[in-house]
């Protein structure tokens, strides 16, 4: 069996503040508690989730982060958790279809 070194330093991943523009969104039926994001130009440039299952958050924040919006609703729209009806990705969604129609205004 192959053993590895764990690194001295724990890198983070994310910044440990987020920028002062963003917005936060309160998911339902979903174990994240808040979605904070941004948008700019069109395109998702920061999105974190409080609660949920982090290292999958993690992940899909740093896939989306830098997308178009429209790419990530065309994505991610409908996708469901377990037996609920939503997700945190589908709630991320609705975060931003809110966003879009709040610029529109």
């Amino acid at each position: 069996m192959k053993s590895f070194q764990l690194p001295a330093e724990p890198r983070t991943v994310f910044p440990a503040e987020a920028p002062g523009d963003t917005e936060v969104f309160i998911p339902e039926n979903v174990c994240a508690k808040m979605i904070r994001f941004a948008v700019d130009d069109g395109r998702l440039a920061y999105v974190r989730f409080t609660g949920g299952c982090d290292g999958n958050l993690k992940a899909l924040s740093t896939l989306v982060t830098g997308m178009r919006v429209e790419d990530i609703l065309e994505k991610l729209s409908g996708i469901t958790c377990g037996r609920k009806d939503t997700s945190c990705a589908a709630q991320l969604c609705a975060a931003l279809r809110g966003a879009v129609e709040d610029s529109e205004d």
